[in-house]
């Protein structure tokens, strides 16, 4: 409690001031992701936060982390397996990198397989919606914990602002959201953005960018879209830290690299989709197909965990499809209600061949040698699989408003997913060759109901009420790790309940929600200690969450937050090298009780501009027995610049604090954990472009 008090006072402190936008803030009353149609957010049963383009630009975000470090009960911290261009968010306590949906214009981002979050592009963001819980039944790719739904501006509209960074350790980057001329009737934007990035690890880069072209034409009766993605990432990974008994090993240096002189996660991706609107006497028919394409280069390797200076070494080489199809009929009535009835098509196709080396090279832990390149290391291991998904649905959902207190959101979906997976591995020397090929077909429904009530308003005031119920279901998730898994894991299920209020006050300056929630997991998949993965039984999660948001003058805003989670597990046999120990009732690793957040900004259009944003993350454990604590910590990531004409010079700074905790665990590594990123300073320019 003393500690609940300390993080109370400090966020009180920090909201004595605010977070203000650099330009206009944009209305952020209306959302799509829970309905897939614009809906008033104050009417969704549901707990949702916006993170709008101009609280964005605000904080010069780039980033996954930076994005949601004011989203209540949220983290994101950067890094993780798939390199430090990526991030692991977690949300209601639970942090797997595979359990929560991203979601980017309408479309499931690396859906069939894990989020694609190293291939997103800010540049010319219109908002984010973060939506807590499962997946509305409308997307064919579910998730248990959260939706992020990146949007970024229509064809023809932009940001229209050129942004220049240079930062410390040689990094730089830029940005660039600019509307193209019109064509006629097409209408046509571009958003790009590029980085040259150094990290306190002289051997960690990561380097690439992405471009986002949008166009739209009317076409018949209806209105046609295309958008063209592409991606070019260059990643040299760090090394994560080993555990040694309840604690994070001393005796490597904490920036310390052990991977080999040619390690790099080097991914190219390709994303077309095509979209069609067309306005029917009873509402609106759309129609969206999206294909995407990735190949990747993957080269590390792994300490042993017995701190002998071993490693194992892996050399892969993975394609993967992810094409998505949907077609929806959404009906509208009087009043505002509306039906929405539609189908959808999620297909992956991963295949991937990696060379391993076992105990490939032995390194001092100093970190003073650099480790050999694998072209010069034996091949001890040589692993394949071929993995393809089919997930289809047939999906309702209905949004009735009987009068203007109630909102009433129903639906329904039948899922189908088909799975076959091709597996092998031949071991050398001598030559030892398995193979597996296995396949599985599950159909299951999946349901949600939710409903609110306004219990008053007057003028911009007003109270609501809401309670949801969901449930979630997905296929097991694959690592793409260098293990021989042949068999397929049983799906994760989860149902989840939520209750809250929300609301405005101060005539709709100061805004709030509030909810309490809870969450029955079951067959979450988990890395064991040997690095394979498997079913880890049943979890529960729950826990409140707060946030408000109050505009104290037209040049200042506030914003904080302050999250209780509670995540167990309910039943799970956990083999811990020798024996197998049932950790019932134990906190899941790196799942803190306490978050709590508060943002401060100040500035207008023209003249000075400063934010900052304060985040504390409580104690944890970094094992599933809870016998290694971590304590808590807090950072703060701050800015202070100046704007005139269409120019603007900005000092960032982020972790200012220079905290070195573990936020994320390796699935590859056995008791390894990534560490947060160390303090970052850049300056930064910027242009608009109107």
């Amino acid at each position: 409690m003393k500690r609940l008090r300390r993080v109370i006072g400090f966020l009180c402190i920090l909201t004595g001031a605010g977070f203000a936008a650099l330009t206009e803030a944009e209305p952020a009353d209306v959302v799509v992701t829970a309905t897939r149609t614009p809906e008033p957010a104050d009417e969704i049963p549901a707990f949702i936060s916006v993170v709008s383009h101009a609280e964005l630009g605000a904080r010069g975000t780039t980033d996954l982390a930076a994005a949601l470090s004011l989203v209540p009960g949220a983290e994101a911290p950067s890094g993780g397996d798939a390199g430090p261009s990526s991030a692991v968010p977690s949300f209601w306590g639970l942090h797997e990198f595979d359990v929560f949906l991203l979601v980017v214009d309408g479309v499931p981002w690396g859906g069939a397989f894990n989020p694609a979050i190293t291939t997103l592009n800010f540049a010319g963001t219109e908002r984010i919606e973060v939506l807590k819980g499962a997946a509305p039944v409308m997307y064919g790719a579910t998730s248990f914990v959260g939706v992020v739904h990146v949007i970024h501006y229509p064809a023809g509209k932009a940001a229209d602002e050129v942004d220049l960074a240079y930062g410390n350790y040689g990094s730089v980057r830029g940005s660039a959201s600019l509307v193209l001329p019109q064509i006629g009737g097409y209408r046509q934007s571009l958003s790009v953005e590029g980085q040259n990035l150094g990290f306190a690890d002289s051997r960690e880069h990561v380097s690439g960018g992405q471009a986002l072209y949008r166009g739209a034409l009317p076409w018949g009766p209806g209105t046609l879209r295309i958008d063209a993605n592409f991606s070019l990432v260059r990643n040299t990974p760090p090394s994560p830290v080993l555990r040694n008994g309840p604690s994070l090993a001393t005796v490597t240096p904490i920036d310390a690299n052990f991977n080999p002189a040619d390690a790099r996660i080097d991914e190219d991706t390709d994303r077309l989709a095509l979209g069609y609107s067309w306005p029917t006497a009873q509402g609106s028919w759309d129609t969206l197909v999206s294909v995407a394409h990735s190949h990747v280069a993957d080269v590390r390797a792994f300490l042993h965990p017995d701190l002998s200076g071993r490693a194992d070494t892996q050399h892969q080489r993975r394609t993967i499809d992810d094409d998505y199809f949907d077609t929806h009929l959404t009906i509208n009535a009087a009043g505002g209600s509306s039906l929405m009835a539609g189908a959808d098509l999620l297909y992956g196709l991963g295949r991937q061949t990696s060379l391993n080396g076992n105990d490939a090279y032995t390194v001092p832990l100093n970190g003073s040698a650099l480790p050999p390149s694998t072209a010069a290391l034996p091949v001890a291991e040589i692993a394949a699989i071929d993995d393809k998904r089919l997930f289809t649905g047939l999906y309702a959902q209905i949004d009735w408003k009987p009068d203007s207190h109630w909102d009433v959101i129903g639906g329904i979906r039948l899922n189908a997913a088909y799975e076959r997976k091709d597996s092998s591995d031949l071991v050398l020397p001598p030559p030892q060759f398995a193979s597996n090929s296995v396949d599985q077909t599950r159909l299951r429904p999946t349901q949600t109901l939710g409903a609110s009530y306004r219990l008053w308003a007057a003028g911009g005031d007003e109270a609501v009420v809401f309670a949801d119920f969901r449930s979630a279901f997905k296929p097991p998730a694959i690592d793409f790790g260098p293990d021989y898994t042949p068999d397929l894991l049983r799906p994760e299920t989860a149902t989840s309940y939520e209750a809250g209020l929300k609301g405005a006050l101060a005539g709709g300056l100061l805004t709030y929600q509030a909810e309490l929630f809870l969450l029955d997991f079951k067959n979450l998949v988990v890395a064991t200690s040997s690095g394979v993965l498997a079913n880890a039984a049943e979890q529960r999660l729950k826990g409140v969450e707060f946030e408000a948001r109050y505009e104290a003058a037209p040049d200042l805003r506030l914003a904080g937050n302050i999250s209780y989670h509670d995540a167990r597990y309910r039943n799970y046999l956990l083999f811990d090298g020798t024996s197998g120990v049932n950790v019932a009732g134990r906190q899941l690793p790196l799942s803190p009780h306490l978050l709590a957040s508060a943002g401060v900004s100040y500035g207008a259009q023209r003249g000075w501009h400063a934010a900052a944003v304060a985040r504390y993350v409580g104690h944890r454990y970094l094992d599933e027995e809870n016998m290694a604590p971590v304590g808590g910590y807090a950072t703060v990531d701050a800015n202070v610049g100046f704007s005139w004409k269409k120019y603007q010079v900005t000092l960032d700074g982020t972790n200012l604090t220079n905290q070195r905790p573990p936020v994320t665990s390796s699935e590859f590594g056995s008791q390894s954990f990534y560490l947060l990123p160390a303090r970052m300073i850049w300056l930064r320019f910027g242009f608009l472009w109107r």
